[in-house]
């Protein structure tokens, strides 16, 4: 079983908000820096979020320009991925993963199964 079990996607209108949680297990969350990534079909996978393991989380350096915040609790060994002014483009299935980069993320531990998020009228 995966050590990233990712939740919360759903079919949502564009301008609506989804926030995504990303419960990790086998290792202690506090040391790490967790990415969020996306794939959509037919596309290469690519990270959209990052935080680090001070919990800075520069989300403006990414593609989706601030529009998804990260956010993490270590006591519960979660992530969240609050995601707002959603557009049909943002439209695939969300992981998430240690390190913040597709490279590093998946040498580190393999993928979970992600979680679909559609974004359509």
């Amino acid at each position: 079983q995966s050590q990233f079990v990712e939740s919360g996607g759903d079919l949502v209108q564009p301008g609506g908000s989804l926030r995504l949680s990303c419960t990790v297990s086998g290792f202690d969350l506090e040391y790490y820096s967790i990415g969020w990534f996306r794939q959509a079909p037919g596309k290469e996978r690519e990270a959209v979020s990052c935080i680090d393991s001070s919990g800075d989380s520069p989300d403006d350096a990414f593609a989706v320009k601030g529009r998804f915040i990260t956010s993490r609790d270590n006591s519960k060994n979660t992530i969240y991925l609050q995601m707002n002014n959603l557009k049909a483009a943002d439209s695939g299935v969300y992981y998430c993963s240690a390190g913040c980069s597709t490279t590093v993320a998946g040498a580190l531990l393999p993928w979970g199964q992600g979680t679909p998020v559609t974004v359509a009228s």
